[in-house]
């Protein structure tokens, strides 16, 4: 994975289609929001406490040099009370404009280019389309070395990247579906961190179960209500 692409980063490269720089993947926010909490996490900037009902504590509140991070960050320090980990993801992933903000980031750096296009001649959309695909290629080889290799010497942040991708359905922009039907227990070791340190291993296990019930929920609230209109 390129040293200077954020797990943020990395979940929105592969959410983008890369010629029409639209975004594409199932809960994208909430994966993004994981990503964002996750970096936190392996900065030490904020820590699950578990002595406190595993809400979150912040450690460190001064700033990353990251905008994103920083207002990430900010948010949770500034919050009136303690929440566990899933509602930050729940929270954070509700930012103004998150993904814009994602893919703004990845233009700043050259890797795409920050676009408008009509739609029916009407109304706008923002749209992103790749004009460096060298760190994209990185982070999807890196991807396939860790799932498709036995190597048990695997970086923290691909792992967590693999786990946060998955979440989001992400993955079928990276291996075809044979590869994930012959790899999805090697995918269930990384998602559950078997294969990195403690350290990455807790971080891991914590966004992982963060960002599942983050999704989870709105989809059971749709379903819902969707029912209850139906026996109306």
């Amino acid at each position: 994975m390129p040293n200077n692409l954020k797990l943020y980063e990395a979940i929105m490269l592969l959410a983008l289609n890369e010629e029409k720089g639209t975004m594409n993947g199932m809960y994208v926010e909430y994966a993004t929001a994981g990503a964002l909490t996750a970096e936190l996490l392996m900065l030490s900037r904020i820590k699950v406490d578990e002595d406190n009902k595993a809400r979150v504590a912040v450690l460190d509140n001064s700033p990353t040099g990251d905008e994103l991070l920083d207002e990430a960050l900010t948010t949770i320090e500034a919050s009136k009370r303690q929440r566990k980990l899933k509602d930050w993801v729940m929270k954070l992933a509700g930012m103004k404009d998150l993904k814009h903000k994602v893919a703004q980031a990845l233009a700043a750096s050259g890797i795409v280019s920050a676009e408008k296009e009509k739609v029916l001649w009407l109304f706008e959309r923002r749209v992103y389309p790749e004009i460096n695909p060298e760190p994209e290629l990185q982070l999807r080889q890196a991807m396939r070395d860790a799932v498709l290799a036995d190597n048990d010497d695997i970086e923290p942040r691909i792992a967590i990247a693999i786990a946060l991708a998955n979440s989001a359905k992400l993955l079928p922009q990276v291996f075809s579906k044979q590869e994930l039907k012959e790899r999805k227990q090697r995918i269930k070791q990384l998602e559950t961190g078997e294969l990195v340190s403690k350290a990455a291993k807790e971080a891991i296990q914590a966004i992982e179960a963060a960002v599942m019930i983050a999704v989870m929920i709105p989809a059971i609230t749709a379903a819902t209500s969707a029912s209850s209109s139906s026996s109306c």
